[in-house]
């Protein structure tokens, strides 16, 4: 009897015995594309669950309260969802927590006082960091690591920790009165804490890395062939600076105002130590309406007008950071 040689196709089209089978093999590809497709899906969503959990949710946690009516209960204010006697649900809002923003000065001179505070504080951070960063970038080797982990440094310590050696140091009897005194500048102590000096001493001190780090991580991308065409056009070093140095750093400028002006709006901490409560800001009321007065709707509605403040330049970095992409693919 005539066998069939396994190595020929049969009628019904199989395959040849010696032909590799790619099934597994794509099995295999098919999995490991959908794993990844899932693995990408699962990086992009944490982010988006942190924002959902953390800042979204508390958001509108506080947005309700600031809708409600206060009470002299626990919790001190009115829900938003009431059932009438037929059954049906309704909802009752009130915007007279924000009219009473608006309506007592307090509250816009806080807000004025904050943004001016915080504004002053920015400046100087940039002033002073502007410099810093550059002589960074400029600095070879191994100083340059020295002098970024000098930088950090600070966030190695409590911040709190930090605020209350200010403290010392501010105080009538503290240490710079006391070497102002030895040098003779000053006869006796002069009044440092508990001022808004001392407020924007702890300011400036507290917020300047996050104003060095975002200025050294932009200028070490600078080219610096631009600087040396333009010295040998004829250019001043000033004006190499101003027309060439400056416009390029100005993303890193804005992310680093910003990434000091936003907190110190709000800060709370810095006013109450080094300010005593003679220096009024935003964090300093929220605090006072949420435990001394227990006017939880007030103080919710000061957080979301806050909120809104501070949106805004965060508004304008995302809009000039799409220009400036834009900018770059084109």
């Amino acid at each position: 009897m005539a066998t069939k040689d396994p190595m020929v196709n049969n009628a019904a089209g199989g395959t040849r015995a010696d032909a590799p089978d790619n099934r597994p093999r794509n099995l295999f590809s098919n999995a490991a594309r959908l794993l990844q497709s899932r693995w990408q899906s699962v990086i992009t969503g944490i982010p988006f669950f942190w924002l959902l959990l953390f800042f979204l949710a508390p958001f509108f946690i506080v947005l309700k309260i600031s809708l409600a009516e206060s009470l002299i209960a626990s919790p001190p204010f009115s829900n938003l969802l009431h059932w009438n006697e037929n059954g049906f649900p309704s909802i009752k809002v009130t915007i007279d927590n924000f009219a009473y923003l608006w309506e007592d000065s307090l509250y816009i001179r806080t807000y004025v006082n904050s943004i001016q505070i915080a504004l002053i504080s920015t400046l100087i951070c940039l002033l002073i960091g502007y410099p810093m960063a550059y002589a960074i970038v400029r600095t070879e080797g191994t100083a340059r690591y020295i002098l970024l982990l000098l930088v950090i440094l600070p966030f190695w310590t409590s911040f709190l920790l930090r605020v209350y050696a200010w403290m010392g140091l501010l105080a009538d009897q503290g240490t710079l009165n006391s070497f102002l005194i030895w040098l003779g500048v000053i006869e006796k102590p002069i009044r440092l804490l508990y001022s808004q000096f001392a407020v924007y001493v702890g300011i400036v001190y507290s917020y300047l890395p996050f104003m060095i780090l975002p200025l050294y991580a932009n200028m070490e991308k600078l080219d610096t062939s631009l600087q040396e065409a333009a010295a040998d056009l004829g250019a001043k070093p000033v004006t190499g600076f101003f027309t060439i140095t400056l416009p390029l750093t100005a993303p890193g400028i804005l992310a680093g105002s910003l990434l000091v002006f936003i907190p110190a709006t709000g800060e709370f901490v810095i006013p109450d130590l080094l300010g005593g409560g003679n220096v009024l800001m935003i964090g300093r009321v929220l605090y006072s309406e949420f435990n001394a007065n227990h006017d939880w709707p007030v103080a919710s509605a000061v957080a979301i007008a806050l909120l809104i403040v501070l949106v805004l330049p965060m508004m304008l970095y995302h809009r000039v950071q799409a220009s400036e992409a834009e900018r770059q693919k084109s």
